[in-house]
């Protein structure tokens, strides 16, 4: 009989597969296709999926190695996810070993046994699953139309305002798939969106829920992932990594704010969770679900294009009604610390009357610059050309890009002299302002300072469902999604960073983020009014978006995109070099861009350029920028410069190919 040889999916950035030998004594009948293996690999050993047996080898025996051990019994994924998963390295052009390792736990990764310990507490399933709310006749048509669908492929985009009551159609839907024994998957763009999803859940299903995201431990992670691939989880809710969570019975998939760039993976292995999830449905010929306030023009092109499904809710639930828009032009106020006199008159008046205000500044941090009044010197990032942030409590600089802490200077560095100023407002120095205002009043901050800790962001939103007046302050974090009944009014203190970005996605951006903020206020009976600061009052986008709403607003933006052939009417990949020399990088996007030279007539290279933080973490960045019409013109193109690329690595640099991206600055 001829000698069997191992073909194995590694852990590594080499986009191939590697043969070895099996185990000695190992019973051939155990050699099955996506299980894990141990194998030495150069001077470690690593965890690989088994992808095929085969009967040959191009490396003679002798210098084959021979696996190490066998971890599983079974096929550690469903034919759903490894098929996904070889999808997903053929499209992000990534590593299948690395793909599959970002598809399990961490523990799977590192070889511990995929042991189910079954557990129930009183969390896991619900009292009396409380009572449902009437539907509207926009709701009624919504649930009617996705139950419809069952076991077959359709995407249908859920476009409703703020506060249409997008959850409660989930919800209804979701009913209808477990009384005929599916499980269904719900993916949140924020890891604080996912306590309150599972509160709101529990209270209306008498069944295990579980949630897969970063904050829980390594074993909870991996319990809940095994609880799903048995069937016993009838609802998972994560983040952007639980599309791949492998299930028994997937009926139905929902991406909640599915405009959110959080879906995308911004490193290593750089999918967009959203796309992976329409592909998942896809293969297992089941519907999905994209609900938002306010969509993506990806998705409002493809419902043009008669690809998606199109389901509105226009007007909020129950008797809640949208809120009043007010512009202040800070040309024409006075203000202080960031508070125009008018903002906090309108905050006084809204306390007053025992209700909640919003202020929103996407700013963390005490000021975003440490500045000398005598030379101008300002305090940056030795390892980064970007300014250290000034943090007030603890006191600190803080670089927000590479994580580097220091403590905040008693004397400039160039002159030696004391007069140190921090410039500028983020949310710390905002705090203090209204700490002066409204000295009796709860002030509740929300940012990624103060959230970091297990169960911080629970214990806040605790504390401002427990408080009858109260000012909440805070970053995105606060304004995606949530539910505060009690807030009146909205202040967004700084309107304008969108307004003149070079990145061409800022103003979409900048719509999408102005409305969810605004979309906090005036759920509940009474009345909700945003007040939005800013210096330029009469920008057209602005009036646009605030005037005639969301709907023109993206119109207009898909226009513009279409007239200058930038996504979604082009495709982008972008190729990004970092490098302790900046020439080093310079060269190694030169010499991909000579080889892409042969498909120039199908496609547009620009760069290398540095990018726009040109240095971070002590290495010089630059990109080149591929665009192409077609996509699968882009694929191929790839294709092709990635079979050459091995060539160049006598460069020193580490670099990364990103399709889709979402940031290309």
């Amino acid at each position: 009989m001829m000698p069997s040889y191992l073909r194995v999916a590694l852990p590594t950035p080499l986009r191939r597969l590697f043969d070895y030998l099996p185990p000695q004594a190992i019973d051939p009948k155990a050699l099955i296709p996506g299980i894990r293996v141990r194998v030495p690999f150069q001077s470690r050993t690593l965890i690989g999926i088994l992808i095929e047996v085969a009967q040959e080898s191009t490396i003679p025996d002798e210098k084959l190695r021979t696996a190490l051990e066998i971890l599983d019994d079974v096929p550690l994924f469903p034919q759903d996810i490894y098929r996904l998963c070889q999808w997903a390295a053929d499209y992000y052009h990534h590593s299948l070993g690395e793909v599959l390792a970002a598809a399990m736990p961490v523990l799977l990764r590192r070889g511990k046994a995929a042991e189910r310990k079954v557990k129930k507490t009183s969390k896991e399933i619900a009292i009396t699953p409380e009572t449902p709310p009437e539907l509207n006749e926009a709701q009624a048509v919504a649930v009617n139309t996705i139950c419809a669908a069952q076991k077959t492929f359709r995407i249908f985009l859920l476009d409703g305002v703020t506060g249409s009551g997008k959850t409660e159609v989930y919800i209804r839907a979701i009913n209808e798939f477990l009384q005929v024994d599916q499980q269904v998957l719900v993916l949140v763009p924020e890891i604080s969106l996912t306590p309150q999803t599972i509160e709101r859940f529990r209270a209306r299903f008498a069944v295990p829920i579980v949630s897969l995201h970063s904050s829980l431990s390594e074993q909870e992670r991996l319990q809940g992932w095994l609880a799903a691939r048995s069937g016993d989880a009838k609802i998972v809710i994560g983040t952007r990594s639980a599309v791949f969570t492998p299930f028994a019975q997937l009926g139905l998939i929902i991406v909640d704010e599915e405009h959110d760039i959080s879906f995308k993976q911004q490193d290593r292995f750089r999918y967009h969770a959203r796309d992976l999830a329409i592909m998942r449905a896809n293969m297992n010929h089941i519907p999905i679900v994209l609900g938002s306030a306010t969509p993506s023009l990806e998705s409002f092109l493809n419902v043009k294009r008669q690809r998606y499904d199109y389901l509105s809710l226009p007007v909020r639930a129950g008797i809640a009604q949208l809120p009043e828009y007010k512009l202040i032009d800070l040309r024409r106020t006075s203000q202080e610390e960031g508070l125009s006199e008018t903002l906090l008159g309108a905050m006084q008046a809204h306390l007053a009357a025992d209700n909640q205000v919003m202020l929103f500044l996407n700013r963390r941090g005490f000021a975003p610059v440490l500045y000398c009044t005598q030379c101008g010197w300002i305090a940056k990032c030795r390892r980064c050309e970007a300014r250290m942030v000034y943090h007030y409590s603890p006191a600190r600089l803080h670089c927000h890009y590479c994580d580097t802490k220091n403590a905040i200077p008693t004397r400039c560095a160039q002159c030696n002299e004391s007069p140190l100023q921090p410039i500028g407002l983020g949310t710390q120095r905002l705090e203090q302002a209204l700490l002066k205002h409204f000295p009796d009043v709860p002030i509740i901050r929300v940012d990624r300072d103060n959230t970091r800790k297990k169960g911080a962001m629970q214990d806040l939103l605790t504390q401002i469902h427990s408080e009858k007046k109260a000012i909440l302050l805070g970053t995105q974090m606060l304004a995606k999604g949530h539910h505060f009944p009690h807030v009146t009014l909205v202040g967004i203190v700084d309107a304008d960073a969108g307004l003149f970005s070079v990145d061409f996605r800022a103003a979409e951006q900048m719509g999408q983020l102005l409305l969810q903020v605004a979309g906090r206020a005036g759920r509940a009976e009474k009345p909700g009014t945003v007040m939005i600061q800013t210096r330029h009052p009469d920008h057209p986008l602005m009036q646009l978006l605030l005037h005639q709403g969301y709907h023109y607003f993206s119109q207009a933006l898909l226009a513009e995109r279409e007239q200058s052939t930038l996504p979604p009417f082009s495709y982008f990949a972008l190729f990004r070099a970092e490098s302790y020399k900046a020439q080093s990088a310079n060269e190694f996007l030169t010499a991909i861009k000579e080889v892409c030279y042969s498909a120039a007539s199908k496609v547009t290279l620009l760069g290398p350029t540095p990018a726009l933080l040109a240095k971070r973490k002590g290495l010089h960045c630059q990109h080149l920028l591929i665009k192409a019409d077609k996509r699968s013109t882009l694929q191929e193109v790839l294709k092709n410069v990635l079979q050459h690329i091995e060539r160049l690595s006598a460069h020193p640099v580490k670099w990364v190919l990103d399709v889709d991206p979402v940031e290309v600055i």
